[in-house]
Parts: structure tokens; sequence; C-alpha cells
């Protein structure tokens, strides 16, 4: 035999409802309990639960006195819980009902110029074809993205920003050519000129590197590459006459 099917939490609640509109009485928790199971069918166990959803629901009324909580429901509660129900939903309809017309007859008037013909086939077709071709064009725009003006004025402008911001952290220990005095930049061509007649000058690439390093509030780039001749002509005006 195959195992009797349990009541759903729905029959439950039904059945909860019938105690109360069949005997109109007045039943603490524990009366309940011993009632539903025998007349009901309801589990002992689960009456508490189905009798706290129908408080919930305010299908059932509930109060405490002294110490025992008691619990009654009565028919005319229960018409007039279903009455307001059915109002609201009567209201609901009636709302829903006047929003379906308005709409079709937006639905309507819409359609009005837009017939389905051969003109407007044309039309539609031509438009899908513009919106396609408006994509590709977009997508290779997109391709040429970093030959664009105003990127290309972005970086501009935030290399410009970094070369001052550069030039305010440097500037206290490294002074620039630009600004140099014409007696600073003489001085550090004759200083260089003496360096370089010290120093082999096949090797001129490299010394210029170290020179720059031994005088670099004087240079932050190479110095320019001098002939020998040039050099050997430095030479003969420094020394003392």
């Amino acid at each position: 035999m195959s195992k009797k099917k349990g009541l759903s939490v729905e029959e439950k609640r039904t059945r909860m409802m019938e105690i109360f509109f069949e005997t109109k009485d007045v039943f603490q928790l524990k009366d309940l309990e011993k009632i539903a199971p025998k007349e009901k069918g309801i589990t002992t166990m689960s009456v508490k639960e189905i009798l706290q959803s129908l408080v919930d629901d305010g299908m059932v009324d509930t109060d405490r006195i002294g110490t025992s909580n008691y619990f009654w429901a009565f028919p005319s509660k229960a018409l007039h819980a279903r009455k307001r129900k059915l109002e609201a939903l009567e209201s609901q309809f009636a709302e829903s009902s006047q929003k379906k017309e308005r709409l079709q007859q937006s639905i309507e008037k819409s359609k009005i110029g837009r017939q389905d013909t051969a003109e407007r086939a044309a039309l539609i077709k031509e438009l899908a074809a513009l919106r396609e071709k408006k994509e590709q064009l977009k997508a290779e725009i997109d391709t040429y993205q970093e030959c664009d003006p105003d990127v290309v004025e972005e970086i501009r402008q935030a290399n410009k920003v970094a070369k001052e911001a550069a030039n305010r952290w440097t500037a206290p220990k490294v002074g620039s050519l630009s600004t140099e005095s014409p007696l600073q930049k003489r001085r550090a061509q004759r200083l260089t000129a003496q360096c370089l007649l010290q120093q082999d000058v096949s090797a001129e690439g490299p010394l210029l590197e170290q020179i720059a390093e031994r005088i670099p509030k004087l240079a932050v780039v190479p110095l320019p590459v001098l002939s020998a001749d040039t050099l050997m002509t430095l030479q003969k005006t420094s020394r003392p006459s």
C-alpha cells in the first residue's frame, strides 16, 4: 500500500480556519494542538507554525490575557476581509482595463502611415544597410584612434605637464644650459677643453659623458664634440702669457 500523502500548507491553513468558524470559540495554543490532529488531521508539530502564519496574515486575532495567549477568528471578520480584497481586486481590474484601452488606442494611432507597402519595405531595408555601414565606419575610426587630433593633443598636454613637473623637481639641483649666462658658458667650454687635453682625444664620446657627470651644475645634456685643432687653439689661449 502507498503511504498516505500529507496535507499541504494551504490545506492545513484552510482546516485550521474551519475549527474557528465551526466552533466560534476562543482557543489557546494547547487546545488547538489537541483538537487539530483529531478533527482536521493536522499534525501537532505543525499547529503552532500554521496558526502563526494565519495571525501574520490577519486571518486570526490574538491577544495576551494574564500569562496566556488566546486566538480567535469569526466568520464575520473573514467575510469583511474577503469583501475588502474583492473590492481591491475589482479596482485593480478597472485600472488595468483602462490602461489596456489606452494602449490599444495608442497602437491604432501608431499604425497610421505605417502600412506595409513596397516603399516602406524599401526604406526599412535602406535604413538597415545604413545602420550597418555606420557600425563599420565606427569600427574603422576606432582603429585610427591613435591618430585622432584630440588624442594627440591630450598626449602633448600630458607631456608638457610632465616636463614642467620634472623641471620643478630638478631646477634646484641642475641648471639648464638655456638659462646660463655667457660667462658661465665660456667657463664651461674652457673647463671642457682642459679636461679633453688631459685625456685621449680619440675617446671623445665616452669622455664627454664623464665630463657631464663631473660638472652637473653646468650642463644637463652632452656637450658638443670639439675638433683637435680647436682644442689646440683653446690650449694656447688658456696658457698664461
